[in-house]
């Protein structure tokens, strides 16, 4: 994308960047929404222009919102898709009908709002608060974008929790919660109950509420949620459901039930237990948003369209294999309930006599509880240590790791790169031995996959 550009935009995106970038960080979060209200009335209120699906849950997020864009396109819809982190690229964030935003029109979104966003910026610093987020501006960007475009409906994926997120300022037709586990606890809370309240906020008065299986703790929330501002609670398992699904060469054959009917011979180019589930949420949000009011019997969508909806999904990242000869598999994997999402994906899709491992987490991250997971699936691990100034400490992961695997099973490595080489010197050792059979994982981190996927050459999302 960079190389076809002229040296004018190359250097003013790079700058936008660097502007973008000098403030807060998405891991800090500013108190209140009041900041992204202020820019969008002064934009003129553009997430009020467009239908919206708002997607909030602790793992499967990014997968779900994907499906469910990908879905719409099928049925006709140009969609406007925001999800966060990125891989590789800022502009993958803001997606127009399954694409990454122009870097020009990223340039010149940013360049129409700068003046209003110094106006916005100010009115916080003069109540005592900070300027706006990068997160905060980035979601007020793809706003502003979607409403230019324009599209016919946004999905939006929620940065962290939900009531308090940037994202939080659309009156969604329809919210989709997946599972909710433990993460961000220092900002959610430290309990499921206390984390759920927080992403229940998403789910607005009259809308459809598409809720995957949850714990009961976390369940009983969310239903009270829905019956505390008139939603229609869509449950998992009740209202939606994977039927049956089988393995399938690239992916899974799916048989999906939903609200409105059945639809079977579904082909999935994604692979595990959980990415099913998330094909059926996905399912059931665009189930509610064409099918209007929910409480209304209709009969199934164009099974062709969800067909050809689901066959074009990618999820870059997650459990994604990027190179064989020896296999290596990127996952994004940054929390315990995604470790044992990894894990689960690993033993079902794949049959590795030796499997190597290479982990580098953040700092704020439950490592021990994902080596948990790790540890009776993979082999041998090289702890290292991303890109991030936020990379938590090798020698830290080492320790934690070995309190679930011989230590002698374990390396440390300075950086990811030296570390995946290594890995693939090993694992085509291993195979040498065995004949076959043999694998690399790279996880603990959506850093850790971005960069390896970079390292690795599969910079497509």
């Amino acid at each position: 994308m960079l190389a076809n550009m002229s040296e004018e935009l190359r250097e003013r995106f790079a700058q936008v960047q660097r502007e973008l970038l000098e403030r807060w960080p998405e891991s800090r979060i500013g108190p209140g929404l009041a900041r992204v209200t202020d820019l969008l009335d002064l934009l003129g209120e553009p997430q009020r222009s467009i239908p919206a699906i708002h997607v909030a849950g602790t793992n499967g997020k990014t997968s779900t919102a994907r499906m469910i864009e990908s879905l719409l396109r099928a049925f006709g819809l140009r969609t406007g898709l925001f999800t966060s982190p990125h891989l590789h690229d800022i502009t993958e964030r803001i997606r127009i009908d399954g694409e990454p935003v122009a870097i020009e029109r990223f340039v010149d979104a940013y360049d129409d709002i700068a003046p209003l966003l110094a106006l916005a910026d100010e009115r916080s610093e003069q109540r005592g608060g900070p300027r706006l987020t990068f997160f905060e501006t980035m979601t007020c960007l793809a706003y502003a974008v979607f409403a230019e475009a324009p599209v016919d409906v946004m999905v939006i994926e929620v940065g962290i929790g939900g009531t308090h997120d940037a994202t939080n300022v659309i009156d969604a037709q329809v919210a989709v919660v997946t599972q909710i586990d433990f993460d961000h606890m220092h900002i959610l809370g430290n309990t499921l109950e206390e984390i759920a309240a927080n992403k229940a906020g998403i789910i607005k008065p009259g809308a459809a509420a598409v809720l995957a299986a949850q714990q009961p703790e976390a369940a009983r929330v969310l239903l009270a949620r829905c019956a505390e501002v008139g939603a229609t609670p869509l449950r998992e398992s009740l209202e939606f459901a994977v039927v049956e699904r089988l393995a399938a060469v690239g992916g899974q054959q799916l048989s999906l039930r939903g609200h409105f009917g059945d639809y079977d011979e579904v082909f999935l180019p994604l692979v595990g237990a959980h990415q099913a589930q998330n094909a059926a949420a996905a399912l059931a949000a665009v189930e509610a948003f064409l099918g209007g009011a929910v409480e209304q019997q209709r009969g199934p969508l164009d099974v062709d369209a969800v067909r050809e909806g689901f066959a074009q999904v990618t999820s870059p990242g997650r459990l994604e294999v990027v190179r064989r000869d020896p296999t290596v598999i990127v996952d994004a994997a940054h929390n315990p309930a995604g470790a044992a999402s990894l894990a689960a994906g690993l033993q079902e899709a794949f049959s590795f006599g030796h499997l190597v491992g290479v982990v580098a987490v953040l700092g704020d991250k439950d490592a021990d509880g994902m080596f948990a997971h790790w540890a009776p699936v993979v082999d041998e691990f090289i702890v290292t240590r991303n890109e991030s100034a936020r990379a938590q400490d090798p020698a830290d992961l080492a320790a934690q790791a070995a309190a679930h695997i011989e230590p002698e099973r374990i390396s440390v490595m300075p950086d990811l790169a030296s570390a995946i080489t290594e890995a693939v010197s090993r694992a085509d050792a291993a195979r040498e031995r065995l004949g076959g059979g043999v694998g690399v994982v790279v996880t603990g981190s959506v850093v850790t996959a971005g960069q390896a996927r970079a390292l690795l050459g599969a910079r497509k999302v």
